[in-house]
């Protein structure tokens, strides 16, 4: 029959202490903000975590390092998104997937926003070695190149240089009208990619 004798169970689950913010629940919460358009302040996520201003900087580094993981996440995830659903193999595969990520990340409002908000703080974290977007950007690009390779892709270049500039390539695509007031197709990112991987180069007469 029930009781209204509270059973150790029950005690314990009131009395068990709120369990701690972690540097994922902090993460968790900057990334919705970002996501809303708001302005990321560590402070203020300190407080509504109810955590040290000190703990959630020692958590973070700084607060463009944190920027640059949520910005990462979010490049990551349409990067691998478009690998999952590039068709073929060889150079088209990898043009494939630079011209759905370069569409892909062009479209996405949020980081559009975040970039016309301010777009040479936006840059610096975006194509620089200030964040970590365009590194791990290349470290993808190269993992691309080398199972490629592995399946008998000739690569023109060093796979080092290549993701490089491939990277650099698909930037110049998806900034082109922060970094020099230009209007792209950005389909023709793809073609621009099979142009670069595939070794032609003409002999000066």
């Amino acid at each position: 029959m029930p009781t209204s004798t509270p059973t150790q169970l029950s005690r314990a689950l009131r009395e068990a202490p709120p369990r701690k913010a972690t540097p994922l629940d902090l993460f968790q919460l900057a990334k919705r903000q970002w996501l809303a358009g708001e302005r990321i302040d560590v402070g203020a996520l300190a407080a509504r975590l109810k955590i040290g201003r000190a703990t959630a900087f020692r958590w973070v580094g700084s607060r463009d390092l944190l920027l640059g993981e949520i910005l990462w996440s979010m490049c990551e995830t349409l990067m691998t998104e478009a690998a999952s659903k590039a068709p073929g193999r060889g150079a088209a595969r990898i043009a494939a997937i630079c011209e759905t990520a370069v569409r892909a990340i062009v479209n996405f409002r949020p980081l559009r926003q975040f970039v016309r908000q301010d777009p040479e703080y936006a840059l610096r974290l975006l194509v620089s070695k200030i964040g970590p977007v365009q590194r791990r950007s290349i470290d993808q690009v190269r993992d691309l190149l080398q199972a490629e390779a592995a399946r008998g892709l000739v690569l023109p270049l060093g796979v080092d240089t290549l993701a490089y500039l491939i990277v650099r390539l698909c930037e110049s695509f998806i900034y082109a009208d922060v970094i020099s007031d230009q209007q792209v197709d950005v389909g023709d990112a793809g073609l621009a990619v099979q142009l670069l991987l595939s070794g032609r180069v003409e002999q000066v007469p």
